[in-house]
């Protein structure tokens, strides 16, 4: 197993861990903000689970298929988090079609919000794309 597959199964626990915060008594506050920063919804935990799966799937599969889902999955998710930098929401779950924008803004709250996107998806994409080996 390559080092791309073991950072894919990485990505699977840590998706799975994302998706169950709504879920973990204590993480949410009275506003339903997850560590009293972001809010999750059923379409946040149904992306998490589904690019758990695809994590799981590729890192099971091949060096090549491991980074094939780093390189696309980085590039979505780190796309996301600048949008939501940006804008204060993302486009995986359609934020930015369904809110109107919030702006720009240079806060804590709002980096914080993002930087797992901004982190998941930039280690992903900086990995796959590092990799030179197209071994399947």
């Amino acid at each position: 197993m390559s080092n791309l597959q073991k950072l894919c199964l990485v990505y699977f626990v840590a998706l799975m861990i994302a998706a169950s915060l709504n879920y973990v008594p204590g993480l949410t506050d009275q506003d339903g903000l997850a560590f009293g920063i972001f809010a999750l919804d059923i379409y946040d935990d149904a992306l998490h689970v589904a690019s758990a799966l695809w994590a799981l799937i590729a890192g099971l599969l091949s060096h090549r298929a491991a980074r094939s889902f780093l390189i696309l999955f980085g590039l979505a998710y780190l796309g996301d988090g600048v949008f939501g930098f940006f804008t204060g929401y993302g486009y995986l779950d359609l934020g930015i079609f369904t809110n109107p924008s919030a702006g720009p803004e240079l806060s804590l709250p709002r980096l914080f919000a993002n930087l797992p996107h901004l982190a998941l998806g930039g280690v992903a994409a900086w990995a796959g794309l590092r990799d030179r080996r197209h071994t399947a």
